[in-house]
């Protein structure tokens, strides 16, 4: 998995016969820019693009995230909020997998060579070419057990580590 630059995409687009707008590039820069750990819905990256005056639709963004989700740019991420996230697909040893808390969707980053490892072994097996290599745990938070996940919890509730990150 290659680290994409502008001028790397904007090739890798045109050999598809894929043009490199202007668009695609903010997006990308945007993805580059962000802090170590952050995913983002196409809804919350449409938001930012908006606050710093982009002009860029919500459909382009969906457009976009889907093409360089498929060109292996981003990572397309299945967490517990009901919707998808992105983030930059970082190639090795930067690959990263996921624990989830589907109370209160805290998501914390583990790095695990053997299932990357186990997974490039299984691909050149059948002659694939990998992509990318996600496990997603999904879990319930130690907070959210000790308050008695599931029937004493309020369906607004939020563990206080979520809230005082501010994440929530």
């Amino acid at each position: 998995m290659p680290h994409y630059t502008a001028a790397s995409l904007k090739a890798e687009l045109n050999s598809k016969g894929w043009r490199m707008t202007p668009q695609r590039e903010k997006i990308l820069h945007l993805f580059q820019n962000l802090p170590k750990g952050d995913h983002l819905s196409a809804e919350e990256l449409h938001e930012l693009l908006d606050k710093r005056e982009e002009g860029i639709s919500l459909s382009t963004v969906y457009r976009s995230v889907k093409l360089m989700t498929r060109m292996g740019i981003l990572r397309e991420l299945e967490l517990a909020e009901g919707h998808k996230h992105y983030e930059l697909n970082q190639p090795y040893p930067h690959h990263h997998h996921h624990i989830v808390c589907i109370q209160c969707n805290n998501t914390i980053e583990f790095k695990d060579d053997t299932i990357l490892k186990h997974s490039l072994k299984q691909c050149q097996k059948e002659g694939f070419q990998l992509i990318d290599c996600q496990l997603t745990v999904m879990t319930i938070c130690p907070e959210a057990l000790r308050m008695g996940w599931p029937s004493a919890l309020p369906s607004d509730w939020c563990c206080t580590r979520v809230i005082s990150e501010g994440k929530r």
